[in-house]
């Protein structure tokens, strides 16, 4: 889990080829596993893709890096969460089930980050 750093020392998550501040490549990672961050707002589906759990419980969360927000959306492990609660990134193995799509299992990586209370 990577923020994506600029010459200019805009960071973006997830990260884009150029920019989207200043049109410079992002060349620099920083990464976000090992911090904590904040939740800014959450919800939970009840009508999902085939494949992803139901009921998914979704966040955006605030990372700080060296004084500098950074946004993510992912899942949460849990609903037992309130707005401005710390989380900490956790991997797990497959965030949808890999044979429940059109795609072919193999095509794609199917790890990812939740996000839990710390």
């Amino acid at each position: 889990m990577n923020a994506h750093r600029c010459p200019n020392d805009h960071l973006t998550y997830p990260g884009h080829a150029r920019c989207p501040d200043c049109g410079e490549p992002q060349d620099d990672t920083v990464s976000l596993a090992d911090r904590t961050a904040e939740i800014v707002t959450w919800t939970t589906s009840t009508a999902t893709p085939p494949g992803v759990r139901q009921p998914n419980h979704l966040a955006i969360v605030e990372f700080d890096v060296d004084g500098q927000p950074v946004r993510a959306l992912g899942q949460l492990t849990t609903d037992d969460v309130d707005i401005g609660d710390t989380v900490t990134p956790v991997h797990v193995d497959e965030l949808r089930d890999p044979d429940a799509g059109i795609r072919e299992p193999e095509s794609q990586n199917w790890d990812g980050y939740r996000f839990e209370p710390a």
